[in-house]
This record gives C-alpha cells, structure tokens and sequence, in this order.
C-alpha cells in the first residue's frame, strides 16, 4: 500500500511539471514505468494538439519582453489543455524507456478508444520468441476481453482530470520573470524562444492535495514564441513537498526534471525526452529512489481507427531486427 501511494504521489509531481506549466502527459499509458502512473503527459504524452482546434494567440509581439511575463505562460497552459486532448489527430510513434525495469521500446498507436503500445526491443535486443508470444497474449486478451482495455482507458481520463486541475491553475500557481540572453535549444530555429524562470508564488494556496505538489517546485521553461508551445522545461525540488500534509507522502528536495517537445507533424506536439530524479517517502515509512528517462522517436501522423484496428496494425507489423 505504501508503495502504490509513493508511485501515485511521484505521478503527481510529474504532471505538475509536465501538464502543470505547459506540457505533456507521459503518465497516461499503463506500460510507461511504475513511477508515472499518475502527475505527465502533468508531461507526458505527451502533449499533442487536435487538428481542429487553433493555437492559443499565434504569432509573436513586436516586443516579446514587453509583455507581462505571465501571459506566455497564460498561453502556453491554453495550448497544452488543447493539446492533452488532441481531438481528431492521431500519432504512431517508438517509445524508449529506461527505469528501474530495464531498457524497453514500444511500437505506440494512438488509436479513437486510446492509446495502444506493442514491446519491440528489450535491453537493446529483438525480442525472445518467448518474450514476443507473451507480448502477443497481452494484447490479444485486449481484444478477447474489452473490459480489460476499458479499465486502461479509465485510468488514462483520470489522469488527464488531475492535468487538466493542475493547468488550470499553472498561471497562478508560479511567479515568471523573463531571463534574457539565454541560449536558444534550436527546435526552431525560424522562431524565437522565451525563456522564463518560474517559482511557487507565496500567495497560492493549493486547492487540492495534489496541487501541493506545485509548492516545491522551480526552474526554467523555454517556449517558442511563435507557437506558444514550451520546447524545454527544467525543474527541481528545491524544498520538501507534503502530499497529504506529509500523512500520505513526503518527497524530498533534491530531486530534478526535464521534458523536451517538439513538432511531431501535423499540428501536433510531443515530448521527445524527460527525465526525472527523485526520492520519496510514502506513510511516513518506505522511501523510493525513482530514476527514469523516457523518450520518443519516429512520429506519424495517422488517420483514426478503433483501438481493436490499431492492435491488429501493431501485430501485423514485423519486428526490429527479425
């Protein structure tokens, strides 16, 4: 039990940083590591934006410095909320992910239903034929019990309920102040970036027991000016954070976080890396060290199928290195 509330608690430190000030939901999909199952992509996702929906305020001010700093990240939060979402657009994509679990890669399809994903590489080998047939059982049982997938899907909308509480209140949440002069990340390179510093602003008072996790938390977020999207977000745990008043979890300062995202195609973003490092004590009694890093590659744009479609595409589909 201690356990499974330590996971949930760094899951939700994760969406404050990924969701929380713009980005993408990483903890939505049951296969990522144990330590995501709940904050992405507040990040990660992910973070992809529907085809039918406009970017928040697109385009750049004739002074980009002029403007309350706060206002990029007003936009920027818009942005993600439609991202996290991403209704009527749809992405296939490899999914990288090294934890405590070991190296693994994903074939991920987002399908209609939800996402699906299909283990292609362990350890940086081609799958066992042994591991490969349990592979197939998993997602054949998705398709022979849809009530298993069901669960999976309801798990995913509430984690994107805690992202959507956690961007709202983003704006509010931090104080921005502009840190000029600083090297560009060139994902880019017709666009400027802005780079902000954020900090818990004093005067917020987290609503929820999952907002807490913003009181512990700064660092530095970059986003392209024309866009409104954020490129590159660091983050670290500069004091300890209570969940719970500290009954239920305590993570501990020290702890850091990156996320990455860029372009995928089609009017969507996604993240192509995150990282995070942290450590944290659940009921006052065990304490995890949480290390992972995630990353993601070779970006599709699809049309939509059901996700039924989509584990029989990922089935058809050779593996790497076979």
């Amino acid at each position: 039990m201690a356990i499974e509330i330590a996971k949930k608690s760094v899951h939700v430190l994760r969406r404050a940083l990924l969701r929380g000030i713009v980005t993408g939901v990483l903890s939505r999909w049951r296969w990522l590591p144990a330590s995501s199952l709940v904050v992405l992509h507040a990040l990660a996702g992910c973070s992809a934006m529907g085809q039918n929906v406009a970017v928040i305020k697109e385009g750049v001010p004739a002074s980009p410095l002029s403007v309350d700093p706060r206002s990029w990240a007003v936009d920027a939060s818009a942005n993600e909320l439609l991202a996290l979402h991403h209704t009527g657009s749809y992405l296939r994509y490899r999914m990288h992910v090294i934890d405590d679990k070991g190296d693994r890669v994903r074939d991920l399809i987002e399908s209609k239903d939800g996402s699906v994903a299909r283990l292609i590489l362990k350890d940086g080998r081609p799958l066992t034929e042994e591991e490969d047939m349990g592979e197939r059982e998993r997602l054949n049982d998705m398709l022979t019990s849809p009530s298993t997938y069901a669960k999976h899907v309801k798990n995913d909308a509430s984690g994107r309920k805690i992202a959507d509480s956690l961007l709202k209140l983003m704006p509010d949440a931090m104080l921005y102040t502009y840190v000029p002069g600083q090297p560009q990340t060139g994902k880019n390179p017709n666009s400027l970036e802005i780079v902000l510093d954020y900090k818990p602003n004093p005067k917020f008072s987290p609503p929820t027991a999952t907002a807490e996790a913003l009181t512990g938390l700064q660092g530095r977020v970059w986003i392209d000016a024309k866009s409104r999207y954020v490129v590159r977000m660091e983050g670290s745990i500069f004091r300890g954070i209570n969940i719970g008043w500290g009954m239920l979890a305590h993570i501990y300062p020290g702890g850091k976080l990156v996320i990455e995202q860029t372009h995928a195609g089609g009017g969507r973003w996604l993240f192509t890396r995150f990282t995070e490092q942290l450590t944290i004590r659940a009921l006052m009694v065990k304490t995890l060290n949480v290390k992972a890093n995630i990353e993601t590659s070779d970006f599709q744009t699809i049309g939509p199928m059901s996700y039924q479609d989509a584990i029989h595409l990922l089935l058809n589909t050779p593996l790497p290195g076979r």
